[in-house]
């Protein structure tokens, strides 16, 4: 075979094949993508989803430093200056012991959030444990497992919380022990379904041939392909804790004063409705609903960059 180049020379066909294999060469030493590179590339093309988790570290940042940006204590008052509207000393205004509600609500942010990430920490721990060894031991240890799991999903919540908060009474760790006792049945389920589909699948199989214990398997074989749901489910739980906790604080069983969080803060604002005093109900109901936004649009946003049926189109 003879190839003819623009001047109607003769090309042989060494260097043809040469070219061929370099340019194959460059196509293989190319690197392939990784999962979770994919996954980051698609959701980076959300818009909605990379706005919330814009939101979301804009919000924590904002909880870790917004306390020392405000000139004024958190806990301190000033009774000369009771219900302030917002103004440039008092940026969201003060309460009714005058103290300042900038400081007050970003302190809040940092009791809310730490509620959130705390529970959904223990309840992923607790139901990836609890879910992968019921799925993969199957059978009858599997059934009295999941017996149990439907006992505490039928148990009326706010009895619960109610009982613990009379036995240990009132305070961030009962909330935190509360937001646990059952919440973390949900996440049991989603990884005795994953792990259920996935081990019959022949990595696993060839792993108990070569004598590998149920921890082992579970850890190094199961787990690490059932991560996408898992943290899809860990998204979704940290604003359910943050609402819980804010309900249960609106209620009095939260945080005790002087300390604030962002469900105690909206509960003291109600009152102030009546009075015109809007800034105090405003600012922590608004970063409730935003928080809860962010943390939702975020992770539906994930899950579509996770779910392999959306990965191909």
């Amino acid at each position: 075979m003879a190839l003819l180049n623009s001047k109607g020379q003769q090309v042989s066909d060494d260097l043809f094949k040469r070219n061929t294999a370099k340019l194959n060469a460059e196509v293989v030493s190319r690197p392939s993508l990784s999962y979770w590179k994919s996954v980051w590339i698609r959701l980076r093309q959300n818009k909605l989803a990379m706005l919330g988790l814009f939101t979301m570290i804009g919000l924590i940042i904002m909880a870790i430093i917004g306390p020392w940006i405000s000139p004024n204590s958190v806990t301190g008052g000033d009774l000369t200056q009771v219900n302030q509207p917002p103004s440039s000393t008092y940026w969201f205004g003060t309460d009714a012991l005058g103290r300042d509600m900038f400081a007050r609500t970003w302190y809040g942010a940092r009791i809310s959030l730490f509620v959130g990430f705390a529970a959904a920490l223990i309840d992923c721990v607790i139901g990836i444990v609890y879910g992968g060894v019921s799925g993969y031991k199957g059978g009858r240890t599997d059934s009295i497992m999941m017996r149990i799991v439907e006992v505490l999903y039928g148990l009326p919540y706010l009895l619960v919380v109610i009982l613990l908060m009379v036995i240990m009474g009132p305070g961030l760790f009962t909330i935190i022990v509360a937001l646990t006792v059952t919440g973390w049945v949900g996440m049991a389920r989603i990884v005795r379904g994953q792990v259920l589909s996935l081990k019959q699948n022949e990595y696993v199989l060839a792993s108990k041939v070569f004598g590998g214990s149920t921890p082992h398997i579970i850890r190094k074989s199961l787990l690490p392909n059932t991560m996408g749901p898992i943290i899809i489910q860990m998204t979704l739980t940290v604003p359910s804790a943050i609402f819980a906790e804010a309900f249960l604080s609106f209620l009095g069983l939260g945080i005790s004063a002087p300390f604030a969080s962002w469900g105690s803060l909206a509960e003291d604002g109600l009152s102030a409705i009546l009075t015109g005093h809007w800034w105090r109900l405003f600012f922590p109901a608004f970063f409730i609903s935003l928080t809860m936004y962010a943390f939702n649009v975020f992770g539906d946003g994930l899950q579509d960059a996770i779910d392999p049926k959306t990965r191909g189109r």
